[in-house]
């Protein structure tokens, strides 16, 4: 629908309301508008804020779901990550639609926001402020995009929201996921892709609390005509849990779970003890129909009775899979290991997706304090106008627009735990100078306080860029920068890891679980040299399992842009025309043997030669 002023828009929803609209009088949000006129008495030419909770109404609303934001927040914010440059807000929201967790984005987009009051908790029910994103979800429990003038409140027209249901599990609903643009140059198709990578997010975030949940149990993947759904079982083949896909997909009511019904009545497969490793199995419905490939894998954590008491869980196991087979990132999990729990500072580089974040929280967890507090900070992604009273937080009344309970900051909330600060090095040098005095005298003071808060953090940084140059230049304080620099450990770029492959087959079964890789696309993304890093790997694949016809990708559904794209990878590019010129010259010039030595097929290899310009005998 057209832009609309406050007037016309208000006839508009009257008339659709009362069946006289020629268009869209059957759609969901004519629906939803007649809700918000005949049982919620809302009037949409009214003007204001949403409802927002104190931080005091926050933390208690918020309680109930802590374990479902800290299972959520790494899928949360990636995909703020992907979608802070096209101007998107991230919100995860209860099941009355209060955001209880915010990302917002760059600067200059969110300001919209915080004028608006679209941040940590407010409300947008439908009750309350009528058709809009995430109170419509939540209202009819499926997915939705509402674009702009869709929006029952004539007031929230610059904003277009796309919001997938969140679903715990067993099955209920938990809350939403929300992503809001208010870009104006985004057109309806741009946020319907936005939609669709937000629903695959919600995906894995609902798969994270199902195996967060039942870490000791066995986790079954079951294949299904709507996607995959997860049935849990215990060493005895009993039912313990299901996601509700699985329950729509195999009947499975609560009672039936309850009373520990056998898996046989409704799988059968050859899985007899467990393995210690992931497997693929064929599966089947009791009644022998078969049910497709699905994947088996064994308990996060072991049940206590079978562990044996003379060997301890190690809690590096999260660093050393993230170092998988390199020796590089081996190296440095080893030296992490000697350093124990001293209260070292950490400073991680690395690339832009590199999995800086992930490192971090690995380190946490392997630390005295994991069972404290983690709290994340990235310093590029929020306005330099708000580090400041994110960071250190503030009194009541101590700014404009402050809180009326005042805020603690992150430095407090991480007291006893581990505070990161992402992209250190885009900290203003005004508060390089304050975050230098917190580590030092360990004690904070927050804005328009009168004494300050005694803080025992560890301080985990990244950065991707050359923090000792900029300190040579003064861009950055040579203080700060040794303070931080306890250790330093480099984070390898995907294309420089020795274990590349096997990190492109984890993160596709784990993106795409329910299709295989083409000969071609595996060899496309075998020697792509991924600038983005493993974030890039996970998009692509991401959306190459939504659009793959028949469980397969091909080459094709790789979102891939040239290598010759980026002015930053000359030398990836250089790299990549030596090792074909070589491998041409080995097999003498034959293009077809040098592609199957290269596990490229022949045609993306004669691409290859032609984009960097390589003459051949042939």
């Amino acid at each position: 629908m057209a832009s609309l002023s406050a007037s016309n828009h208000v006839a508009r929803v009257l008339s659709v309301a009362n069946h006289v609209a020629d268009v869209d009088a059957s759609s969901r949000i004519a629906n939803s508008w007649r809700r918000c006129l005949v049982s919620h008495k809302l009037d949409p030419a009214r003007q204001g804020p949403p409802q927002t909770l104190t931080e005091a109404e926050i933390r208690h609303v918020a309680e109930p779901m802590e374990e479902t934001i800290r299972l959520a927040t790494p899928e949360l914010d990636d995909l703020a990550r992907v979608l802070r440059d096209a101007g998107y807000c991230v919100n995860l929201a209860d099941v009355n639609a209060t955001m209880l967790f915010s990302r917002l984005p760059g600067e200059a987009d969110a300001k919209m926001f915080l004028d608006w009051k679209i941040y940590t908790g407010s409300n947008f029910a439908e009750t309350f402020e009528g058709t809009n994103g995430l109170g419509t979800a939540l209202a009819e429990e499926k997915p939705i995009l509402v674009h702009r003038d869709e929006h029952f409140r004539a007031q929230w027209h610059m904003f277009s929201c796309a919001v997938a249901p969140l679903f715990d599990q067993a099955g209920r609903l938990a809350g939403a996921v929300n992503i809001t643009s208010c870009r104006e140059d985004l057109e309806r198709t741009a946020h319907q892709l936005a939609l669709a990578v937000t629903m695959e997010a919600t995906r894995r975030m609902e798969g994270a609390i199902f195996r967060g949940h039942f870490r000791n149990a066995w986790i079954a993947t079951v294949p299904g005509d709507g996607g995959s759904g997860l049935l849990a079982y215990d060493d005895d083949r009993r039912i313990v849990g299901a996601c509700r896909s699985a329950r729509a997909l195999l009947g499975l009511t609560d009672g039936l779970i309850a009373s520990g019904i056998d898996l046989s009545r409704y799988i059968k497969f050859d899985h007899h003890a467990a393995r210690g490793a992931d497997e693929v199995v064929e599966l089947r419905r009791a009644d022998g129909s078969a049910l497709g490939q699905g994947h088996v894998a064994p308990p996060l954590r072991a049940r206590p009775s079978t562990q044996r008491r003379d060997v301890p869980v190690d809690r590096f196991d999260s660093l050393h899979r993230l170092a998988g087979r390199d020796p590089a990132l081996i190296k440095s999990v080893k030296r992490l290991r000697s350093i124990g729990d001293h209260n070292l500072p950490v400073l991680l580089y690395g690339e832009t997706g590199v999995g800086k974040d992930v490192f971090a929280r690995a380190i946490h967890a392997a630390s005295n304090r994991a069972r404290n507090h983690y709290v994340a900070l990235n310093c590029a992604a929020m306005p330099e106008s708000l580090i400041d009273a994110e960071l250190f937080g503030y009194e009541a009344g101590a700014f404009t627009g402050a809180r009326r309970d005042g805020s603690k900051g992150l430095i407090v909330q991480a007291d006893g735990g581990t505070l990161f600060l992402d992209e250190i090095g885009d900290m203003p040098i005004a508060l390089q100078t304050r975050l230098l005095r917190v580590l030092e005298n360990r004690e904070v003071w927050p804005l328009g306080a009168l004494k300050p808060v005694p803080v025992d953090i560890r301080l985990i940084s990244a950065t991707h860029r050359d923090l000792g140059r900029m300190a040579e230049e003064g861009a950055f304080r040579a203080d700060l920068y040794f303070r931080l620099r306890g250790m330093e450990v480099r984070l390898p770029a995907l294309r420089e890891r020795a274990d590349r492959d096997d990190i492109i087959r984890q993160i596709a079964r784990e993106e795409a679980p329910d299709c295989r890789l083409s000969d071609e696309a595996w060899a496309l993304l075998s020697a792509y040299p991924y600038p983005g890093n493993m974030r890039q790997l996970r998009h692509v694949l991401r959306l190459a399992g939504c659009t793959a016809e028949d469980g397969v990708i091909m080459d094709a559904d790789l979102d891939l842009p040239p290598f010759g794209g980026r002015a930053a990878e000359p030398d990836l590019a250089a790299a990549e025309r030596a090792t074909i010129i070589e491998a041409l010259q080995k097999h003498g010039g034959r293009v077809t043997e040098a592609a199957r030595a290269l596990k490229l097929s022949r045609a993306t290899l004669y691409r290859k030669i032609k984009q960097l310009k390589i003459e051949t005998a042939q």
